[in-house]
C-alpha cells in the first residue's frame, strides 16, 4: 500500500511538495516518488509490498498516440490473469509489479479499465497528450480518495491531512459539517470529507479532470438478481468465494500474518492461510489483542456474550500458528487519542480507534502485511440489527438509533439552521431510494437488501477508514478478504432464508465453511472487537471532560451545548452512540476528540 497525491492546475514548489510528501509517509516509508509538468503534477509514497525494485512511482508508460503517468494505492488481485490477457493483446511488462498491469490496462481500456480490475484501489492516470486526468476508486472503498477543487484547480491525495499541507488551504466547518459530527458521526455522508469543500471519491466510481471541469460517475453498485441455485448450490459458490478471495489476497513478496479474534471471520481467513502457507512448511504469524484485568471486569452483555481469550488459545493450538498477543491498559487509549485523530483526519470511533492503532503498531515490528475479517457481517448479516425485528422495522440508520440524545448535545445556533430529526433521515432514505430491488420482491426480502445496502454504504464505511488510517499510520498494510466485490455481488442476491440459516447470525457462512474450524469456533455467538472495561479508563475520560468544561476557550463549544456536555457523564446511555461498543466511556472520549481535532486542525467554524 501507498500514499498518492496530485496538484492539476495550481501553483507548487519544491517546498510545497516536500511538505505534502512528509504528510504521506506514514503510508509509504519505503520510498517516495515526483512525477511534474507544467500544470500537474503527481506524488507517490511507497510501501512496498510486491516487486519492490520494479514498482517505484509515478510509473510511465510511452505509446505512440498518448504517454499515460500513473499515481497508484491499492492491490490487485487478479494481476496474473490481467497480465496475460494484457500479453495477448500486445502489451509489453518490464516488471511483474500490480501497478504496472493498471497503467497497461488504462491505456488498453481507458476508464472501462476499472471493470477488469479485482482489488482495493485508488489511483490517478495523468494522459500527457490530452491533458487530463482520470481518478478511480475501488468498488467497496477499501482505500481512500479525497479532492477539492475550492481554490480553482484540483488537490487530491490519499489522506484530508495532505491536502491541508496546500498553501491557504481552508480549514472550515460549517453547520452541515458540524451536524455530520454531531448527529451521524463517527459515520460521514457518502463523498464528503466533513470539511468544508472537501469531498472523497464515492466507493465504486471514477471520473476524468480536464481544464478546470471534474466530471465523475459510478461505475459499480449491487445489482438485484434472481437467485436460482439452491441452498447446498448457495455454499458450494460461498465456500469457493470465500476461499479463492483469502487466497488471492495472500499475494506478497513479503512475509504477511492475520488477525485473529477467535470469531468467525478472522479464524476462517487464519485457517485458509495456515493452509496454503503449510504447502511450503511455512507457518503463519497470527496476532490478538486484549486488556489488563478484563478477566476481573468483563461482564457478558448483549453485544459482547463471551471474552475471547479461550476461542484464540483454541485457534492458535488447531493452527499451529506463531501467535503474537498484544496486552493493552487504559493507559494505553489515553495516549493514543490524539494520535488516532490525527492517523483519521476526523474524530473516529474513540478508544475503538485508539486501541487499533496501538495493535497495529506492535503487528508491524513482526510483519508489513495483515489479512482481517471485516466486512463479512455487513455482507451476511451478522450484526444483531439484521436479525431484531423490532429495529430492523424502525427508519433510520439502525447502529445509531438515538437523534434525540444526539441532538441534545448540539449548540443551539445549529440546531436552529438544521432540522435534527429531518436531517438524519433525509441521509437515510437517500441511501434506501437508491437501491436496486427486483420488482415484486417481498416485504421482508426488501427490508434485509435495504438493511444490506445501509451497512455497506455507511457502518462499512466507517470500519474501513478505521482499519486503513489506523494501520497505515504505522505503516502495515491490511488487507479484507470478506470486501472482494464478488462476494458482495454474490450475497446481494441470496434470500434471507439462506444467509440465516439454522436461525443463525451469519449461517450461511458457518455452513458454508464446516470442516475448516473447530466446531466450537464455527459456531461461536457473535463477539465484537475487544475493548477495555476496566474502570479507570471511564474515570480518566471523565476527569479529561471535567477539565475541558473548565475551560472558556475550547473549540468545541462552538458546535455543542456545554450544558448537554456537563450531563454526560452522569449515567449510561439508553443506546450505544454509535455501534455496538460506543457506551459512556466511548462517548465521553469521541467528544475529547471532537475538541482535539478543532484545535489541532485549526479549523474555523463558519
Amino acid at each position: 500500500m501507498c500514499a498518492i497525491a496530485g496538484i492539476l492546475g495550481l501553483p507548487f514548489d519544491a517546498h510545497i511538495l516536500d511538505r505534502m510528501l512528509k504528510s504521506m509517509l506514514h503510508r509509504g516509508p519505503d520510498g517516495t516518488g515526483i512525477f511534474m509538468e507544467r500544470e500537474c503534477c503527481l506524488l507517490h509514497s511507497r510501501l512496498a509490498i510486491v516487486d519492490p525494485v520494479g514498482g517505484s512511482q509515478p510509473m510511465t508508460l510511452d505509446q505512440t498516440d498518448e504517454s499515460y503517468v500513473i499515481t497508484y494505492n491499492g492491490e490487485l488481485y487478479n494481476t496474473d490473469e490481467l497480465r496475460s490477457e494484457l500479453t495477448g493483446l500486445g502489451h509489453d511488462f518490464l516488471t511483474h509489479s500490480d501497478t504496472e498491469v493498471v497503467l497497461h490496462a488504462y491505456a488498453q481500456w481507458k476508464d472501462g479499465c476499472v471493470h477488469k480490475l479485482n482489488g482495493i484501489f485508488a489511483f490517478g492516470v495523468w494522459e500527457k497528450r490530452k491533458r487530463r486526468l482520470f481518478l478511480a476508486r475501488d468498488r467497496m472503498g477499501v482505500k481512500p480518495l479525497f479532492y477539492t477543487y475550492a481554490m480553482g484547480g484540483l488537490l487530491f491525495s490519499s489522506e484530508i491531512k495532505t491536502l491541508l499541507e496546500y498553501p491557504n488551504m481552508p480549514r472550515q466547518l460549517d453547520r452541515e459539517g458540524a451536524a455530520q459530527i454531531l448527529l451521524l458521526g463517527p459515520g460521514r455522508i457518502p463523498g464528503s470529507g466533513v470539511f468544508k469543500d472537501i469531498y472523497e471519491l464515492k466507493p465504486g466510481c471514477c471520473g476524468y479532470y480536464n481544464a478546470g471541469n471534474w466530471k465523475w460517475w459510478q461505475y459499480w453498485k449491487l445489482r438485484d438478481r434472481e437467485h436460482t441455485e439452491t441452498f447446498e448450490e448457495t455454499a458450494e459458490c460461498v465456500r469457493y468465494l470465500v476461499t479463492d478471495a483469502i487466497r488471492r489476497q495472500m499475494v506478497s513478496d513479503v512475509p504477511i500474518g492475520t488477525f485473529l479474534s477467535g470469531g468467525l471471520d478472522s479464524s476462517l481467513i487464519s485457517a485458509v492461510c495456515t493452509a496454503e502457507l503449510g504447502k511450503n512448511n511455512e507457518k503463519l504469524d497470527t496476532f490478538s489483542v486484549d486488556y489488563e484485568n478484563n478477566d476481573r471486569y468483563f461482564v457478558p452483555g448483549k453485544f459482547q456474550p463471551n471474552s475471547d481469550n479461550s476461542f484464540i488459545t483454541l485457534m492458535q493450538e488447531t493452527l499451529g500458528s506463531k501467535h503474537h498477543r498484544t496486552v493493552l491498559d487504559w493507559k494505553d487509549l489515553i495516549d493514543a487519542l490524539e494520535q488516532s485523530t490525527i492517523a483519521r483526519d476526523l474524530p473516529g470511533m474513540a478508544d475503538v480507534d485508539f486501541s487499533l492503532l496501538v495493535f497495529c503498531r506492535e503487528i508491524r515490528r513482526e510483519v508489513k502485511v495483515a489479512l482481517s475479517g471485516e466486512c463479512a457481517d455487513e455482507i451476511f448479516g451478522g450484526y444483531p440489527w439484521y436479525r431484531d425485528p423490532e429495529v430492523r422495522a424502525l427508519n433510520g440508520f439502525p447502529w445509531a438509533q438515538n437523534t434525540k440524545q444526539r441532538e441534545a448535545v448540539l449548540h443551539p445556533d445549529i440546531k436552529q439552521s438544521i432540522d435534527p430529526e429531518s436531517f438524519v433521515n433525509e441521509q437515510y432514505l437517500q441511501t434506501i431510494n437508491e437501491c436496486d430491488i427486483l420488482q415484486g420482491t417481498s416485504e421482508q426480502e426488501r427490508r434485509m437488501k435495504e438493511m444490506v445496502n445501509l451497512n455497506q454504504t455507511w457502518f462499512m464505511q466507517t470500519l474501513l477508514d478505521r482499519k486503513d488510517r489506523m494501520s497505515m499510520a504505522c505503516g502495515l498494510e491490511v488487507r479484507v478478504p470478506f470486501c472482494d466485490y464478488r462476494i458482495a455481488e454474490y450475497l446481494y442476491g441470496v434470500p434471507w432464508e439462506y444467509k440465516d440459516y439454522n436461525n443463525k447470525e451469519k449461517g450461511l457462512l458457518r455452513y458454508a465453511m464446516e470442516g475448516v474450524l473447530p466446531e466450537k469456533v464455527l459456531w461461536r455467538k457473535k463477539s465484537p472487537y475487544p475493548k477495555t472495561y476496566d474502570p479507570q479508563y471511564l474515570q480518566a475520560v471523565s476527569h479529561m471532560l471535567k477539565e475541558l468544561l473548565a475551560r472558556v476557550d475550547a473549540p468545541i463549544f462552538g458546535i455543542v451545548d456545554k450544558s448537554a456536555l456537563q450531563q454526560l457523564s452522569g449515567a449510561e446511555l439508553t443506546w450505544p452512540w454509535y455501534g455496538q461498543l460506543m457506551k459512556l466511556p466511548q462517548t465521553i472520549a469521541y467528544m475529547l476528540q471532537i475538541n482535539f481535532w478543532l484545535e489541532h486542525y485549526k479549523i474555523q467554524i463558519v
